[in-house]
């Protein structure tokens, strides 16, 4: 087990988020080694359409979206991961000055930034290790570079409104930022995005409940993994799809100093994945003073990759 007073933070947000009315857990706690494996594995999968979908736009547009960067600018992305559809503007972006990937996830943020390394040995690979949700320090050389935010994979829509308006006000008070790259998710039929979430093979499932693991090794919880199920819920305002962990039976976990008490079929709220509309997203650029430029979607209109630009005045 890793030492406990490295992981104050992991413990001081389950602490909070399970004493609350509504247990929840922050879902950037998802991504240790094996849950960052995990959502890899659900990004292939034939039900999750968002990655092959944004990834077909990326393709597309390519050259568009990296020439957003100014030559020699920084191209910086939030919760990076493997990068893997990065590599399709960092492949179109010969004029990039560097790459900066900014991920919560230590180990395997350092193994993706060595791969890059070897495939891009032109480019600088600057990775720094943070929670995008909170204020990052960004290289000190690239803090004054012209640079644009890169934020794929709808990941935006795990954030609700306010933190989702405050981390684009926070890139946009970058100095030197000229544009931000974002993935969403759009709204579509419930079926098709339940699905998305609960898949037949049970990797989301295997990739919800390991954050019960992950407390388990890492601040020493007593959580019966087996004794909690994954589940997929749908809300209308604002338009979203919400994980949960639901106790199976009445239950006791002890976590730091707490003991924390389930009634049977009581949840944890892991995730929150909004969905958006063309004017949902315009009204969430402006509130966080960006411009919505332009719009890239798919011919079914199922995920958009924006281009916001910095809203003059």
């Amino acid at each position: 087990m890793k030492d406990l007073a490295a992981n104050a933070d992991l413990l001081a947000d389950a602490i909070a988020g399970l004493t609350a009315p509504q247990k929840s857990l922050p879902p950037k706690w998802f991504y240790d080694r094996r849950g960052s494996d995990l959502f890899e594995q659900i990004t292939g999968l034939p039900e999750y359409y968002p990655t092959r979908t944004e990834a077909a736009i990326l393709r597309d547009h390519a050259d568009h979206l990296a020439g957003v960067v100014p030559p020699g600018g920084a191209l910086v992305e939030l919760g990076s991961g493997a990068s893997v559809k990065t590599r399709r503007l960092l492949t179109a972006g010969g004029h990039f000055g560097a790459y900066v990937p900014i991920d919560i996830s230590e180990e395997f943020l350092m193994a993706t930034a060595a791969d890059l390394c070897l495939r891009y040995p032109r480019l600088s690979i600057r990775p720094v290790v943070a929670d995008f949700t909170g204020p990052v320090d960004l290289p000190l050389d690239v803090i004054t570079t012209a640079k644009v935010a890169f934020f794929p994979g709808s990941t935006i829509g795990n954030l609700d409104p306010a933190e989702a308006v405050a981390l684009l006000s926070r890139v946009r008070n970058w100095p030197g930022v000229e544009g931000f790259i974002l993935g969403v998710d759009l709204v579509k039929p419930v079926g098709q995005l339940i699905a998305a979430y609960d898949d037949s093979a049970g990797v989301t499932s295997e990739f919800n409940l390991n954050i019960l693991s992950r407390l388990n090794n890492e601040v020493h919880a007593d959580f019966d993994v087996d004794a909690f199920r994954h589940d997929v819920r749908w809300h209308d305002d604002p338009a979203r799809i919400e994980m949960h962990l639901v106790s199976s039976k009445a239950q006791t976990v002890t976590l730091g100093d707490h003991v924390i008490t389930f009634a049977k079929g009581e949840s944890i709220h892991t995730e929150s994945c909004r969905k958006y509309t063309a004017d949902t997203l315009a009204d969430l650029a402006l509130k966080s003073g960006w411009t919505l430029a332009e719009t890239l979607m798919d011919a079914d209109a199922r995920f958009a990759v924006a281009v916001l630009r910095p809203a003059s005045g």
